[in-house]
């Protein structure tokens, strides 16, 4: 008998969907970036069409959030307006076995962090290839002010890694993101604070000050809940 196996769309679609359960009635939710969370995004749309006051309004990390957000009704907050989350949903390029992450696949990196910050738990939501031992396979993102762009190159070639500006991209901040392969992240929250100090870096797409609390990790079994610490 042929096994029938889960496709990444459809891992996605399983965390997403998850993840309303750590959403409080009437809450504001912080709400991040990527395909991951798209999914997410459409499973909140389908609850508040059952339960309009299943939240007061969301506040996002990027302008395509934003734009999926209000095309299904949901109400967009600024995030000045708001000082505190009880949750923030996002997903992740890499997740270690202590919630630390490499995020920015999606050049939203800065404002992710921004709204993290805001957030008593991030819940990060993703599919089980993201699970790592060790941060880096994934090119780490970093958002740069262009004029640094050449310095910051310079810099992580000191470090081993690799690093190029990302072709044909500009942050929602006007930045260019930079891509760097080849590292090893043994000590993420260290590593994270020392690049954060190079000038013209504006973030680094280490998430370990605002690493994950929960992980929903979709897996062939369903999904697989990790707990940190």
């Amino acid at each position: 008998m042929m096994t029938q196996y889960m496709t990444q769309d459809e891992l996605k679609t399983l965390v997403g969907r998850a993840a309303l359960d750590y959403v409080t009635v009437g809450s504001i939710v912080g709400v991040g970036t990527g395909s991951t969370v798209d999914k997410f995004i459409d499973a909140l749309g389908d609850a508040l069409k059952v339960d309009p006051g299943r939240i007061t309004g969301a506040v996002s990390s990027s302008v395509r959030s934003t734009l999926r957000l209000e095309a299904l009704g949901i109400k967009v907050l600024p995030c000045e307006s708001v000082s505190s989350l009880g949750v923030y949903i996002d997903g992740a390029d890499e997740i270690d076995h202590d919630g630390n992450m490499i995020k920015g696949g999606g050049a939203a990196l800065t404002r992710e962090k921004i709204v993290a910050d805001l957030a008593e738990k991030f819940v990060c939501i993703a599919d089980e290839s993201k699970l790592v031992s060790l941060l880096g396979t994934f090119p780490l993102p970093v958002e740069v002010i262009p004029m640094a762009a050449a310095q910051v190159i310079r810099a992580f070639s000191k470090l081993g890694g690799q690093a190029k500006v990302r072709e044909g991209v500009t942050t929602d901040n006007g930045n260019v993101i930079v891509d760097v392969t080849g590292l090893g992240i043994e000590k993420p929250a260290q590593f994270e604070s020392d690049i954060n100090q190079w000038p013209g870096v504006v973030t680094v797409g280490v998430f370990a000050r605002n690493k994950a609390s929960v992980c929903l990790l979709g897996t062939e079994q369903g999904v697989k809940t990790l707990i940190f610490k």
